[in-house]
């Protein structure tokens, strides 16, 4: 097939399915040019004919049914093919989505046994199917495991059943339990089980009541564990569980420290917008920085399958009449307001039914703006919302659930809802089009830094009528004070702030501000300086009760790890109900002194770290093994903010133990994210990142659970986890 990068960058590749149906192996038609391999698993999506950028440069040259797009998890750039034959690209379409299928619906005994086998094939090196100890030995490294030559010959030893010296398949496998076994667990079985063999169904009564402290209709909920994890028909006919569906419970969804009832949609989704958290995005058109990055409709599609229900679109005057989208007055290229808009009613609604707002920053000519307006008319049709629900002057926003499948236009609009929805009647309006533009943000609050976009005075311009009226609930609006908007503001109103002037009001009023994000929409959004794309922490202003808190979505880190945690809940639609105090107007809280608030019930979070397990390499330095601590952090109101660590465990990132016990107490728990950081100790330099896991307080399970730890990227690394304890109790 053609791998394809841009309209003059087309080469031939030869791609293979491995025989192990999880590996794409591929190589350049060039003698002696190394090959390349991706996983099954790493595949997010397979898109059909020409759906990127680069397939439609070159749509006049292929036809689209021979053009497909592979969509890598996390941050990877998506391979644009072609293939030779209509037929051979639906043979790959069908193929790679049908193994996409298999790994989605692999136990968790199948994604390990997987695992296992993964690891026998790289260590493999003459792939004779067999390991000996000299292989073994150097597997161990690879797989982050700094071993006692003694101990792990005598391991080889007794898994080598065939005295062959080496080791094959099952041989193998058996080798790698007797390496993994799981004394911490272990422990636990046995506390519990009657006859230290296996746990009746009484044993696991006592263990989800005393441990996991579930309570509803425990009796069912231990036939159901035995039915679903123990591998052994024996057992079950015994009405027991073995060590073995034990450890497969733990290790499963229902033994994670993610509540799976948090997963699906469990909050009331009826209250008015402003009630609601709103997963957000800044600059969604960017893959990379805002001084040079490349523009895309890749970075909506990508944001929107994340469940982003925000995203912004900066729009200037393009050639030939159309508008264009791009970071103004920098290096970022540029793409069309159309495929922008193509884009979004595409993919809007793909992984969440709740309405997107569509955040416009508009530097274009009242020409250029009616062909804005022409395009979402146009390309949304039925889903753009024009008019308000019922037809008359609303007194209130509505709700997510009155919204679904609508997209909302932020933007300015002449006159109000009351003025009914022609507007003024005047066919354009002088007046600030955007109340959202970076540079003159700057310049108002840095008068004496230079701006790393170019200077530029606030500017007049004229507003068409006709993207006027494609605005209705989400009216941008330049904000003075708290007690003007308390006596002038309108509910439909949207304000929107630089980090620093959120940060401002947020120190000087921080009841205030609560208050006002009671009864309308703000919007916060990075600095200008922040060139390199990074965020700020979304969590300060979550504590205002701000939602639409924009991050930069292509930028991995701490930002998007919470904001990943946050809307991880509610089944992942992008809405998270803000809790009661910061949405009832006569109950004044205020972030910095949370304990003064009606109904106060501050809490203890324990956690004691027991083990990890598997944890990826990260140092490509040969030899080089993790030195693992855990970090346990609170992101919450100023007065929980806090963070805790274990000591580190010297060279073994295979299966750590700590048994460390850390403690926190949270004033505002209702507000709380707790992300799990682990690190590679380093005493001469800066830790090395391993692994990370962000979840609200309120989806935590007690008792004994796993962490499945993700990467970077916010994508899955198994089979690496964390074993931990959990308690969580009332303060008196």
């Amino acid at each position: 097939m053609r791998k394809i990068k841009s309209r003059t960058w087309k080469k031939q590749r030869y791609f293979k399915l491995q025989d192990d149906c999880m590996t794409i192996w591929y190589k350049s038609k060039k003698a002696g040019k190394a090959h390349s391999t991706f996983s099954v698993r790493d595949l997010e999506a397979v898109r059909e004919g020409h759906q990127s950028e680069v397939l439609l440069s070159i749509a006049d040259e292929f036809p689209a049914d021979r053009c497909f797009t592979v969509v890598f998890r996390g941050r990877r750039g998506n391979l644009d093919l072609v293939a030779e034959s209509a037929e051979e690209a639906q043979s790959w379409i069908r193929g790679m989505r049908k193994l996409m299928e298999n790994v989605e619906n692999m136990g968790e005994r199948e994604r390990l046994d997987q695992w296992i086998c993964d690891w026998f094939k790289k260590a493999d090196k003459n792939n004779d199917g067999r390991m000996n100890f000299k292989e073994v030995r150097d597997l161990l490294k690879m797989m982050n495991v700094d071993m006692n030559e003694h101990h792990a010959h005598h391991l080889f030893t007794m898994a080598d059943k065939s005295l062959s010296g080496a080791l094959e398949d099952d041989e193998f496998v058996l080798f790698y339990k007797m390496l993994t076994q799981r004394e911490d667990v272990l422990r636990v079985f046995q506390e519990y089980s009657g006859d230290g063999q296996k746990l009746s169904q009484s044993d696991i009564e006592d263990f989800l009541r005393e441990e996991q402290l579930e309570g509803d209709d425990i009796q069912e909920h231990a036939r159901q564990l035995i039915e679903r994890y123990e591998p052994s028909d024996t057992a079950k006919l015994l009405d027991a569980m073995t060590f073995d569906g034990f450890l497969m419970y733990l290790g499963s969804a229902e033994g994670s420290i993610f509540n799976p009832q948090r997963r699906e949609v469990f909050q009331d989704m009826s209250q008015p917008l402003c009630h609601y958290f709103i997963s957000s995005s800044h600059n969604t058109y960017l893959m990379e920085d805002q001084l040079r990055g490349q523009s895309s409709v890749e970075g909506y599609i990508r944001a929107l399958s994340r469940g982003c229900r925000c995203v912004e679109v900066d729009c200037w005057d393009g050639a030939n009449g159309e508008p264009i989208v791009y970071h103004g007055h920098t290096f970022t290229s540029k793409i069309l307001f159309k495929d922008v808009v193509i884009a979004v009613g595409k993919y809007a609604f793909k992984v969440s039914p709740y309405p997107v707002i569509l955040s416009i920053e508009n530097h274009c000519s009242i020409d250029q703006q009616r062909i804005m307006a022409q395009h979402l008319n146009h390309i949304l049709g039925e889903k753009l919302l024009k008019s308000t629900l019922d037809g008359t002057a609303p007194v209130g926003l509505p709700s997510p659930e009155d919204l679904k499948g609508k997209i909302l236009l932020k933007a300015k609009k002449m006159g109000g809802l009351e003025d009914g929805l022609s507007g003024t009647g005047e066919d354009s309006l002088t007046g600030e089009v955007s109340d959202e533009d970076e540079a003159a943000e700057i310049d108002d609050d840095n008068v004496h830094r230079e701006s790393p976009r170019c200077k530029m005075k606030r500017s007049k311009q004229r507003l068409s009528k006709e993207l006027s009226d494609c605005v209705v609930y989400c009216k941008s609006v330049r904000f003075s004070s708290f007690k003007h908007a308390r006596m002038h503001s309108k509910f439909y109103e949207v304000a929107s702030f630089t980090e620093s002037k959120a940060r401002k009001h947020l120190r000087e009023a921080g009841a205030e501000f609560v208050r006002h994000n009671s009864r309308q929409l703000t919007r916060v959004y990075p600095s200008g300086f922040r060139t390199d794309s990074s965020n700020f922490s979304p969590q300060e202003m979550w504590n205002a009760g701000c939602q639409i808190v924009a991050l930069n979505f292509q930028t991995a880190g701490e930002g998007m790890d919470l904001n990943d945690g946050l809307f991880g809940q509610n089944g992942r639609c992008g809405y998270v109900l803000k809790p009661g105090f910061m949405t009832e107007a006569e109950r004044r809280f205020d972030p910095e002194t949370p304990q003064r608030r009606d109904g106060y019930r501050p809490l203890t979070l324990t956690v004691q770290v027991i083990s990890g397990q598997q944890l990826p390499k990260v140092n490509i330095k040969e030899g080089s093994i993790v030195d693992p601590l855990v970090r346990v952090e609170i992101h919450g109101v100023p007065m929980d903010q806090n963070k805790q660590e274990t000591r580190y465990i010297d060279n073994n990132g295979f299966n750590p133990v700590w048994y460390d016990t850390l403690r926190f107490t949270l004033h505002a728990p209702e507000l709380a994210t707790v992300r799990f950081v682990v690190e590679d100790y380093d005493k001469t330099s800066k830790n090395d990142f391993v692994g990370q896991y962000s979840l609200p307080l309120g989806c935590i399970q007690q008792g004994y659970r796993h962490i499945h730890l993700l990467s970077r990227d916010g994508t899955s690394i198994p089979p690496s986890s964390l074993f931990v304890h959990i308690r969580i109790t009332q303060l008196d």
